[in-house]
């Protein structure tokens, strides 16, 4: 499964909506609790959510789980997760910072958003992953990470509670790897184990 260049990889990005709790606890169970890449999230969640989702995901897996914080460099080992009601962004100095800006594709936080800050920031060492959802975020920025150089991954809608969100991604030609759920994380351990 493990393709060409894939061991340069320095950051993953994953964007998700309705039914990503499922989707993101499947794929962060897996993996090994030497897993040293960085993995940035953006849910779409109620704004009243608090830090629910960190804690949530925090149980099942070995690996550093938190809500991102405004200038906090991205360290290997943790998975970050955007805030409710704050986009999450990847500045050029591989920091990350939060805003209130408006809603995009009526969503804060935005995959998009995420997708493109991360994309200028890491270029070709970029992995992204669309997994299931109700609309098109994720789609712009998937187009912006493949046209840097990054290697993308849609959730095969057969696998997703709601098919839209990797259908659009998977409709703008632009993702390289099509896998069912159970795919992903063997995905991304067997990267992790190339790095090594």
């Amino acid at each position: 499964m493990f393709g060409p260049g894939l061991d340069k990889i320095k950051a993953v990005v994953i964007g998700t909506s309705a039914g990503g709790l499922r989707a993101l606890k499947c794929i962060i169970e897996k993996l090994p609790a030497q897993f040293d890449i960085p993995i940035l999230i953006v849910q779409h969640l109620s704004p009243q959510s608090g830090s629910f989702l960190p804690n949530y995901l925090g149980q099942f897996t070995h690996l550093q789980v938190k809500e991102a914080e405004p200038n906090e460099p991205i360290l290997n080992g943790y998975v970050y997760i955007a805030p409710a009601n704050y986009h999450l962004l990847v500045e050029k100095d591989k920091k990350l910072s939060l805003t209130v800006d408006e809603k995009v594709n009526f969503s804060r936080p935005s995959i998009d958003l995420l997708f493109e800050s991360a994309a200028e920031a890491f270029l070709d060492q970029l992995l992204a992953i669309l997994l299931t959802g109700a609309n098109n975020d994720g789609a712009k920025g998937i187009i912006r990470i493949h046209q840097l150089g990054g290697t993308t991954i849609a959730q095969h809608p057969e696998s997703a509670e709601v098919k839209t969100m990797p259908q659009s991604a998977i409709e703008t030609g632009n993702i390289d790897w099509v896998l069912h759920l159970n795919e992903i994380s063997v995905f991304l351990s067997q990267m992790a184990e190339k790095k090594s």
